[in-house]
């Protein structure tokens, strides 16, 4: 339990208490000082990390490097799915046209193409992936 939470627990405690004083006529002005200070604290909360990730960001853009966006873009989750099933999508067309013109060595030979070429973008293998890893911007710096 952190220090907020015992704080917040402590708050609570306290407006219980109060209201075992004070009788159910002031329950709701007690549950809405409550809630005023729990909503306090999540804006306190939320105005740190956005200053956080703005500093982050401007840190990033200063070095030279892309800001942590977590969404899609190069490396991202989001590139690497759309990467998988694009090729499996193309993956039932080419099956076909090789079991039609090859038999079973052809749908072997594409299937062998289409991991391979799954296998060298999850490697980072690409020209374009590898200017990105120089620069530290593969998928595990994300977010």
């Amino acid at each position: 339990m952190t220090a907020r939470d015992h704080e917040l627990k402590k708050d609570l405690a306290a407006t219980l208490e109060t209201r075992k004083e004070l009788g159910p006529e002031y329950e709701a002005e007690l549950i809405d000082a409550f809630l005023e200070k729990v909503d306090r604290k999540l804006e306190t909360a939320i105005d740190r990390r956005v200053r956080r990730q703005a500093a982050e960001t401007q840190m990033a853009v200063a070095r030279g490097g892309r800001p942590r966006t977590g969404g899609p873009g190069p490396g991202s989750f989001g590139e690497r799915f759309g990467f998988a099933v694009a090729s499996l999508v193309l993956a039932v067309p080419l099956s076909a046209i090789a079991v039609v013109n090859a038999h079973l060595p052809g749908l072997l030979v594409s299937w062998a193409g289409i991991v391979g070429v799954n296998a060298v973008n999850a490697a980072g293998l690409f020209p374009w992936q590898r200017g990105r890893q120089k620069r530290g911007d593969n998928a595990s710096d994300w977010e």
